[in-house]
């Protein structure tokens, strides 16, 4: 398997980043990793192997990169107002510096997003957001509240990392809506232990998708399904054929 790591320097977040490449072609992946996680977590979690089948023969190529949730989701005690800045300027290191990588590098002719716990809220926003630039997301087992991350809290920038606001207000004429419904939208969510907040915010998702007629793949899972690895690699080698699918 092709797999190389690759260091960059962010003019947007001011310091090196870092991503792991899996694979030599196929669809497009941009993996977001798990809360305060790296590039390597995929990796380390199993989940390379999990999908090592379709990687290997050319359907799927990852493009696993860094966060800096430390700093934004992850710091509760932090001034509310940075930390909303910095998740702005790692969405803007996502779409401004990553992406354009990826397809001038890569020649990848379609890219979706993809990501489990806190990667799925970040594939999400990052797919919900720019849905010219995505041809699609997997989001399994995210929270799209981004106020449950912030203690209620939330300002002008906050509010486009918050999913269940920003799309709530959206104008059913707005042209994102004809976007997403050509893309191939997959937020899933188990219910069982640590998906309290998951199932809430799908709940929501799943509402403002009804009024504002997107079309999505919104699966609840059963209630012997956990937020973990071991169920999360099952739901990817679930949804990915249906990704892939050309039909």
């Amino acid at each position: 398997m092709n797999r190389e790591y690759i260091t960059q320097y962010s003019p947007c977040l001011n310091r090196d980043m870092h991503m792991l490449v899996y694979g030599h072609s196929g669809l497009g992946m941009l993996v977001f990793p798990c809360q305060d996680a790296m590039c390597d977590n995929y990796e380390c979690f199993g989940m390379i192997d999990t999908l090592k089948d379709f990687i290997e023969s050319g359907q799927i190529q990852l493009f696993c990169v860094d966060t800096v949730d430390c700093e934004s989701w992850s710091d509760i005690n932090g001034d509310k107002e940075h930390r909303a800045y910095i998740q702005e300027q790692y969405y803007y290191y996502i779409v401004n510096e990553v992406v354009p990588y990826i397809k001038n590098t890569y020649h990848v002719d379609k890219l979706i997003t993809n990501g489990c716990s806190l990667g799925a809220t970040h594939a999400a926003i990052t797919f919900l957001r720019r849905p010219d630039l995505f041809d699609g997301v997997i989001a399994l087992s995210g929270c799209y509240d981004a106020m449950h991350f912030w203690d209620g809290w939330c300002n002008s920038t906050l509010y486009y990392n918050s999913p269940v606001h920003f799309l709530a207000e959206l104008p059913l004429d707005h042209p994102y809506i004809e976007l997403y419904n050509q893309k191939k939208i997959i937020l899933s969510i188990g219910q069982g232990a640590w998906q309290k907040e998951g199932i809430r915010t799908l709940n929501i998702i799943r509402d403002i998708f009804r009024q504002k007629g997107i079309d999505g793949w919104l699966d609840f899972w059963g209630y012997d399904v956990d937020h973990d690895w071991p169920w999360w690699k099952k739901q990817m080698l679930y949804f990915l054929p249906y990704v892939l699918n050309k039909d």
